[in-house]
């Protein structure tokens, strides 16, 4: 209190914090600025009708019946030539894209528009964290030094500095405030409704792999199992990360992504993508969700959920809409009615489950487990 109030000028210390007070103002409007193009980018976004031509009215169920379904083939690389005598290969990642990289420092590149919105906030949010740290640093090594008992030996009897106090209480009020309206609104994203012609794809925990149901296809089912690590890596895919059967996905259509869990919480969680969801058995949780680009993107099971908790990743190849609609006909999917579906003739995926001789998803035991006595 006599530190605050010297024999300096009653309002030295009052010009030195509003002079800070604006500088910390303008780094705060800078950070906010760093969030804009997000904002923005929401106005060009494609919308699905625009992704496939000439049918600029159509929703994004009917533009996915316009490849011809002898063209089920090698749909993995956008460039490549359709060939129905050929079989599915799986899209090559791109190194850093999509995957944990070593020595990073911040969050993955993001491949969402709502992840792009969050990773500005986040950013923006840093160099406030900076700002203010800054400044009470400066406050803390000037009152040191400027009132220290050698340069200011006979201190102030004075008790209040009215500017002062209405200061450092209405500055941190703004401060919040301007931090809560993109976080709302970050907030609000997230928990955005899927439109009623969104592509819905279900996820499924199990312990310890996923299983990802497509619903408006035929209700055909993909197993997915973590890739042995060798294997992984002669493959030129991450270790850990990578699996035998990836959860295939179109790109720049809204997607509704379902999950729940089998056995035990689970939760489905892709960085790169800005995606979680818990897998609740019992409950069928939903998240849109919208990739922006064509690429394989890296998740794992982010709740322990048990003893092989580490070694259920989630791989999302995302392809073009005419692609993905070919991998889905190659897989024994259709689009239509559901009468039309034929999911026992959709090619069986393999393994069904990490623990060898273990049933499939659904599937019942193939020998009697019970223990002997």
């Amino acid at each position: 209190m006599s530190i605050l109030n010297s024999t300096a000028p009653r309002h030295g210390l009052t010009r030195i914090i509003a002079g800070l007070a604006v500088l910390l103002a303008l780094a705060f409007a800078a950070a906010l600025l760093a969030a804009g193009p997000a904002q923005a980018q929401s106005e060009t976004t494609l919308q699905p009708d625009d992704l496939v031509a000439p049918a600029p009215a159509v929703t994004p169920s009917a533009a996915l019946e316009q490849v011809p379904a002898d063209e089920a083939a090698d749909v993995a690389d956008p460039d490549a030539v359709v060939d129905p005598s050929s079989s599915y290969t799986p899209m090559a990642p791109t190194a850093g894209k999509g995957m944990p990289v070593n020595g990073g420092y911040d969050v993955q590149d993001q491949h969402s528009e709502i992840g792009k919105f969050a990773r500005n906030l986040h950013f923006g949010l840093f160099w406030v964290m900076v700002a203010i740290s800054v400044f009470v640093l400066a406050l803390l090594v000037w009152v040191a030094v400027r009132f220290n008992r050698r340069a200011n030996p006979t201190p102030s009897k004075t008790t209040h500095n009215t500017g002062l106090e209405v200061a450092w209480t209405l500055i941190p009020v703004l401060i919040l405030v301007g931090i809560a309206i993109p976080s709302i609104s970050l907030l609000a994203r997230q928990y955005e409704t899927p439109p009623e012609d969104a592509v819905t794809v279900k996820a499924t925990g199990y312990q310890w792999y996923w299983g990802y149901t497509y619903p408006d296809n035929g209700g055909f089912e993909i197993i997915s199992n973590m890739k042995d690590e060798a294997q992984a890596v002669a493959d030129g895919e991450p270790a850990q990360l990578a699996v035998d059967n990836r959860l295939v996905l179109p790109v720049g259509v809204p997607i509704r992504l379902q999950t729940t869990g089998a056995d035990v919480i689970h939760s489905f969680a892709v960085p790169s993508l800005w995606f979680k969801i818990d897998a609740i058995p019992g409950r069928l949780n939903e998240r849109l969700l919208t990739i922006d680009e064509p690429g394989v993107y890296y998740g794992q099971c982010s709740e322990l959920c048990g003893a092989r908790h580490a070694y259920m990743p989630i791989a999302i190849e995302a392809l073009p809409v005419e692609q993905w609609r070919a991998w889905v006909l190659a897989q024994g999917g259709t689009f239509g009615d559901a009468e039309e579906a034929e999911p026992e003739l959709a090619p069986l995926q393999g393994p069904e489950s990490a623990v060898p001789g273990a049933p499939g998803a659904g599937a019942p035991p193939t020998e009697d487990t019970s223990p002997t006595t």
